[in-house]
C-alpha cells in the first residue's frame, strides 16, 4: 500500500527535519486537546503533547493492567506502545505494521522496561500472524481506514483475543447521511492525488455494530472526541504551507484538510474511540 504522507515523513525525518521530528517523531496520528481553544497550532511541541494525549485517551479506554499481552496493529513508530510501557509494568507488547520502514524506526526508538522490549512484526492486520487467543488487548490507532477490510480485521482481532479481552480503535466515523459522500472519496482518480493515500471512511456507527456482530464482538463504547481533535487541521495546514511539496498532491491535501475540518465541526464525520468486547 502506498501512503505518500508516510514516504514524505520518513524522508524528512531522515534529513533531520527538527519540526517534524518533534511533532511526528513518536506518533503519526491526530492530536487531542482537553481545551481546544487553548491549542497552539503554530508550535510543534504543543502538537506532540496533543498526539500523546490522544494515545492516552485510547489507552484509558483499553484499561490495560500489569502482565497483559497487548498487540498494536498498525503501530506506526511505536509511540502508543511506548506510552503504554511507561505507564504500566510487566507488559508483553507487540507492534505490527505492513511497512518495514516504520517498524525499523519503532524498534530503534523502543526502550526496555522490566528487562523487556516490545517486539515488532511485519504483517497484514487482516491476516494476523498470531495464534488464536494470543492477546488480552488489541489496539488500532487511526489506521483501520487504511486496512483492506474492516470486516476481516475485526474477525482477526476477535480470533487472537483471549477470553475477557477487548479491541480498542480510533477512526473517523461518518454520520449516516454523510456515507454517500465518503464513498466518492474512494474514486481511484482522487486517491492517486491524495497525500494521505487510500482512506476508507465509509463505516458509520451502525456499520460498525453490524460488522462487530458478524465478528462475534459488541461495540461497548463509541465516544465522539471530534471537538478535542479539531486543532489538528490548523497545525497540518500550517505544516503543508511551510513544506517543500508543491503541486496537485499538496493542493488536494490542503483542500481535504479544510473539508475534514468543516465536516467535523458540523458532526458529519466524527473522530471516535471505539471499544469492542466479545459477544
Amino acid at each position: 500500500m502506498t501512503l505518500p504522507y508516510i514516504d514524505h515523513l520518513l524522508s524528512q525525518l531522515a534529513r533531520g527535519n527538527t519540526a517534524l521530528e518533534q511533532s511526528f517523531g513518536r506518533h503519526i496520528h491526530w492530536g487531542y486537546w482537553p481545551e481546544p481553544a487553548a491549542a497552539q497550532p503554530e508550535r510543534s511541541e504543543d502538537y506532540a503533547r496533543a498526539a500523546e494525549r490522544l494515545s492516552l485517551e485510547l489507552l484509558d479506554l483499553a484499561d490495560i493492567a500489569p502482565g497483559m499481552r497487548v498487540l498494536d496493529a498498525g503501530c506506526g513508530f511505536g509511540g502508543t506502545l511506548a506510552c503504554l510501557q511507561e505507564r504500566v509494568e510487566r507488559l508483553d507488547l507487540t507492534g505490527l505494521n505492513i511497512d518495514p520502514r516504520q517498524l525499523q524506526r519503532a524498534a530503534h526508538l523502543a526502550r526496555p522496561r522490566d528487562g523487556r522490549l516490545p517486539r515488532f512484526v511485519a504483517g497484514d492486520a487482516c491476516t494476523l500472524p498470531f495464534a488464536d487467543a494470543s492477546f488480552d488487548r488489541v489496539l488500532a490507532v487511526e489506521c483501520i481506514f487504511h486496512f483492506p477490510s474492516r470486516a476481516a480485521f475485526l474477525a482477526e482481532a476477535r480470533r487472537v483475543l483471549r477470553p475477557g479481552g477487548a479491541l480498542v480503535i480510533s477512526d473517523f466515523v461518518p454520520a449516516r447521511s454523510w456515507v454517500p459522500m465518503t464513498r466518492m472519496a474512494r474514486w481511484p482518480s482522487l486517491e492517486r492525488l491524495n497525500l494521505f493515500g487510500a482512506c476508507d471512511v465509509t463505516c458509520s456507527a451502525a456499520g460498525y455494530r453490524n460488522l462487530a456482530a458478524e465478528a462475534g464482538l459488541n461495540v461497548t463504547t463509541l465516544r465522539d472526541i471530534t471537538r478535542h481533535t479539531l486543532p489538528t487541521y490548523a497545525f497540518l495546514g500550517r505544516m503543508l504551507a511551510r513544506g517543500t511539496r508543491r503541486g496537485a498532491g499538496q493542493r488536494m491535501a490542503q483542500g481535504g484538510l479544510r473539508l475534514l475540518d468543516l465536516v467535523g465541526r458540523t458532526g458529519l464525520l466524527r473522530y471516535s474511540l471505539l471499544r469492542f468486547d466479545p459477544a
